[in-house]
């Protein structure tokens, strides 16, 4: 399945905060715990997660050092702020907002449903309930 590219960019910033409010990181293992939380549906290249990183830093959200790997090999190593574990809170809550409101809209019994409104337009006639006309 292919995830839209306006729905990985509005999910990038929550989750990569979520990601790093369980402990610094770095841009790779970002990438796979995305991956891994997904099921291996969201991916992401180097070229949107890295410009995200640095939005991130500029606003406050997170902060960066200079770290080793086990191997001796210098990475950027990324970690969560205050302001930004207030900023994780506040997409959490908008987000479940979105997430219920989807949630009623696609799992709605028919018979519960609100009827939809009929709509006219001069000069033109819409089809109307049970096999009538509007005009």
């Amino acid at each position: 399945m292919r995830i839209d590219k306006d729905l990985v960019a509005a999910s990038a910033t929550p989750l990569v905060l979520g990601i790093l409010a369980g402990g610094p990181s770095y841009g790779y293992a970002i990438q796979k715990r995305v991956a891994e939380l997904s099921g291996g549906r969201l991916s992401w290249a180097d070229g949107m997660l890295y410009p995200l990183l640095h939005r991130l830093e500029a606003n406050g959200f997170i902060e960066s050092a200079w770290g080793a790997s086990q191997s001796g090999r210098r990475r950027k190593i990324y970690d969560i702020t205050a302001r930004g574990r207030s900023q994780m809170e506040a997409r959490r809550e908008q987000w479940s907002v979105v997430a219920e409101a989807l949630r009623q809209v696609w799992h709605t019994d028919p018979p519960r449903a609100l009827p939809r409104p009929r709509r006219t337009l001069p000069g033109r006639t819409l089809p109307g309930p049970a096999g009538t006309v509007i005009s």
